[in-house]
């Protein structure tokens, strides 16, 4: 995959593609094997619940909202402008706890088999099985971690 110069406007993004992703919209803006990037757009109540990127560093850079974060267990929050940087094999959860939406630009390098995951959980829904969910995750270099209660 080779980048091409260009602008990729407001609102749009690679191919038309909209992602409903854990009830998350993503917005793929730009693919290469050294890295991917997407808008993303939180509801109030929604989160990415806590795991490992092993072979990727990720990086969110905060536009609007607050976005409350997991990071090796300790909560913390990021608000527009906010850069939240997450080194590969860092365990994460990111929560709109507010009552607004949360928008921001994710980009993770290299790429590695993160938008085929994103293909893999569109539009799953609510109904779909956790431990379903978890191990196509896992065959695309995402490890989901237990919930605290069960991680004793």
């Amino acid at each position: 995959m080779t980048m091409t110069a260009g602008i990729t406007r407001h609102g749009e993004g690679m191919d038309g593609i909209v992602w409903n992703i854990l009830g998350q919209t993503y917005v793929p803006k730009q693919l290469t094997d050294a890295s991917f990037s997407w808008h993303a757009t939180f509801p109030p109540g929604t989160f990415v619940p806590p795991h490992i990127h092993p072979t990727q560093d990720e990086f969110i850079y905060m536009l609007e909202g607050r976005l409350t974060t997991v990071l090796e267990g300790s909560e913390g929050f990021a608000e527009p402008g906010d850069l939240i940087r997450l080194p590969r094999g860092l365990p994460h959860g990111l929560f709109n706890k507010s009552d607004a939406p949360v928008k921001c630009v994710f980009w993770v390098t290299p790429a590695a088999r993160l938008y085929d995951l994103f293909w893999a959980l569109h539009n799953l829904g609510p109904e779909a099985d956790p431990a379903e969910v978890v191990a196509v995750s896992a065959k695309h270099e995402v490890d989901f971690l237990p919930p605290p209660d069960e991680a004793a």
